[in-house]
């Protein structure tokens, strides 16, 4: 008698290698400057735990103005108008060197813990070898 319950077997897992990533970018905006710095710290906090390398943090200077002018009638008042104006703050966390499983992870977690109003957008940079028709060739220039 095995030593696994009836009806689960123990099979090999998938011999598939897991994707090797340079880096991963991470771009979160809102309209809230502070949401930002504290998800920052959530994300860089956790990368840590997981020995995640952390690259560069950094937010541009300015905040993305998306301005609207409206008639405050609608039919005249030419002269009379309203102006609304939405300010988008933005963040940028890059980490470096990452496998596949760590980066399903380490994504899963931050993007479960998001804040209300805050996107986030990630971006990987992976490493792959070279197709072995252009491996080929780079062989015989660097023998010549």
């Amino acid at each position: 008698m095995s030593g696994t319950p009836q009806g689960l077997s123990l099979e090999k897992c998938s011999d598939k290698k897991d994707t090797l990533y340079k880096s991963v970018e991470i771009e979160i905006r809102s309209g809230e400057p502070a949401v930002l710095l504290s998800y920052e710290w959530f994300t860089s906090y956790a990368a840590k735990q997981l020995g995640i390398t952390i690259g560069k943090c950094w937010a541009p200077p300015k905040a993305h103005h998306n301005r609207l002018t409206l008639l405050k009638s609608i039919h005249i008042y030419k002269k009379h108008r309203v102006q609304y104006e939405i300010r988008t703050y933005f963040r940028h966390m890059t980490y470096e060197r990452l496998t596949e499983s760590t980066l399903k992870t380490f994504l899963e977690y931050i993007q479960r813990n998001v804040p209300e109003g805050v996107a986030a957008k990630v971006t990987k940079k992976s490493v792959v070898n070279l197709p072995p028709s252009l491996n080929d060739s780079v062989r015989r220039l660097s023998l010549q």
